[in-house]
């Protein structure tokens, strides 16, 4: 849109011009003594062509500079499927502020830094995989025993990064490679996140509510459901800032 707008200004400009140089002809020639009316209208005819002639070629200039080309190609293939049980039990939204920084030293002494700053907003849901779970059912008694039952866990996160302050040295450039650890580091950073937050416990209060309401409601019990816990957030390592 800025390239065709300024294209635009600069017909107008040419546009001008022209009407600028053919009033200037008019006045000389309506102010001039001497019979040259044949040769000022020849000038006149002249001047109009050339004018017309350029604004045409600026035109088609500018026309052909603004067509894109463009190629899309898309290919799919289906790598592998298979059957899950997974049940979401707890949606969070997170914004990760991730600072990277980088110092090597250019002939082991002159310092040389990159940096960047990197805000991720994700969204990330946990719930279970019921393949883990264990059970036992006991049809004379309608019961149903929790035998071993899973920790709530991260089903997916949905990241969108937004990149910052970029801070590059003369000899140390960000590369592809920095910008995939990057994402890399901070989406680690956003799950282990979301493991210290309420998110699982959410998920786990959710999940025993669930189960207990749905044996109730046929007339058997659960038993052991203290089993469907929590992650122990002490046994989680802490983030680290790169």
């Amino acid at each position: 849109m800025l390239s065709i707008a300024k294209n635009f200004k600069n017909l107008k400009w040419i546009g001008a011009a022209i009407l600028i140089v053919v009033a200037i002809i008019l006045i000389y020639t309506s102010g001039s003594k001497q019979n040259t009316t044949p040769d000022t209208m020849g000038i006149l005819i002249i001047g109009l062509l050339l004018g017309a002639v350029i604004m045409f070629l600026v035109w088609k200039l500018a026309s052909k500079n603004n067509q894109a080309v463009v190629k899309e190609n898309s290919h799919t293939v289906v790598e592998s499927m298979r059957k899950v049980f997974k049940i979401v039990f707890a949606e969070g939204h997170f914004n990760e502020l991730y600072n990277f920084e980088e110092t090597k030293k250019v002939f082991g002494f002159i310092p040389s830094t990159k940096r960047a700053l990197v805000i991720i907003k994700a969204k990330v849901l946990v719930g279970y995989d019921f393949q883990k779970c264990v059970w036992e059912v006991d049809e004379q008694n309608c019961k149903i025993k929790m035998v071993s039952f899973p920790e709530p866990e991260i089903l997916s996160i949905e990241p969108d990064y937004l990149y910052y302050n970029f801070d590059e040295g003369i000899f140390n450039l960000l590369s592809r490679d920095d910008l995939t650890r990057i994402q890399a580091n901070g989406k680690k950073q956003v799950e282990l996140a979301a493991i210290k937050s309420h998110l699982p416990k959410i998920a786990a209060d959710q999940m025993r509510t669930i189960l207990t309401e749905v044996v109730q409601s046929r007339n058997w019990q659960l038993e052991d459901g203290y089993k469907i816990t929590e992650p122990d957030i002490r046994a989680l390592p802490n983030t680290t800032q790169a």
